[in-house]
């Protein structure tokens, strides 16, 4: 029951994604009959509403944190794939080693091929969404050098007040972090799922460690875009406190 009343304790609170960015609030929760929990409402910042499983959220304290439906997939994957590979090892094993009866080798080895490739038919199809958002990511990170870009030049200009000008490099250089963060766990969950897919020593590729973003980023333009106007942008994404002009 506390674990109930403390749950319902975050309505009305925000809700943040991984990077930081505001999703919207918990507006509802629905339980089962048993009163276990099993979704969060959550009103979006647009106004819409979203069902969202009560797995894709943490509740820390005041903080509520959405956590991608990519890497939450990719981690299962990387955790059932290679534990039904070693299970059928096994298994074949024991039947080289005439522990077990022929035709129950034949059964369960049977079932454990069939979940296997349904596994690894959802794997692609993650890694094919994958592809997708860190396309997605490459065009907010070029659009974002450009707005860095027009931001130095009309400050440079005089167009814009200081104050102004560091408010906007702010937000800006905020996104740029969020986005370069989101898109390096998105290509390492689509790396991870590649070498489970290819056979490659997959069973502990789900340890390895998020590398930690560094304060600077450099941005550049992606080369799939070229409907953008060349030549291309290198803009450097500095401290607002030492952004001088």
């Amino acid at each position: 029951m506390s674990q109930l009343s403390n749950l319902f304790l975050s309505i009305g609170k925000p809700v943040k994604d991984e990077y930081g960015r505001a999703m919207g609030r918990i507006i509802s929760f629905a339980t089962t009959p048993s009163g276990k929990f099993d979704a969060a409402f959550i009103e979006l910042s647009d106004g819409r509403f979203t069902r969202q499983p009560i797995e894709a959220l943490t509740f820390s304290g005041t903080d509520i944190t959405f956590i991608s439906k990519i890497k939450s997939k990719a981690a299962v994957f990387c955790d059932q794939i290679p534990f039904i590979w070693r299970k059928d090892q096994a298994l074949r094993d024991l039947s080289d080693k005439k522990k077990i009866l022929p035709e129950l080798y034949q059964e369960l080895h049977s079932n454990f091929s069939t979940v296997l490739s349904q596994l690894k038919k959802d794997a692609e199809i993650l890694m094919d969404e994958t592809a997708m958002e860190i396309s997605r990511c490459n065009d907010d990170l070029r659009a974002l050098s450009y707005g860095v870009l027009h931001l130095e030049l009309e400050h440079e200009i005089g167009k814009i007040s200081e104050e102004n000008y560091k408010s906007a490099f702010t937000i800006l250089q905020e996104n740029v972090k969020r986005t370069a963060a989101e898109k390096s766990d998105l290509e390492l969950s689509k790396s991870k799922l590649s070498s489970m897919l290819l056979g490659d020593s997959g069973i502990n590729v789900h340890k390895v460690s998020f590398p930690e973003q560094k304060t600077r980023v450099f941005i550049e333009p992606v080369a799939e875009t070229p409907e953008l106007p060349e030549p291309p942008v290198v803009v450097y994404v500095k401290e607002v406190g030492k952004a001088g002009i």
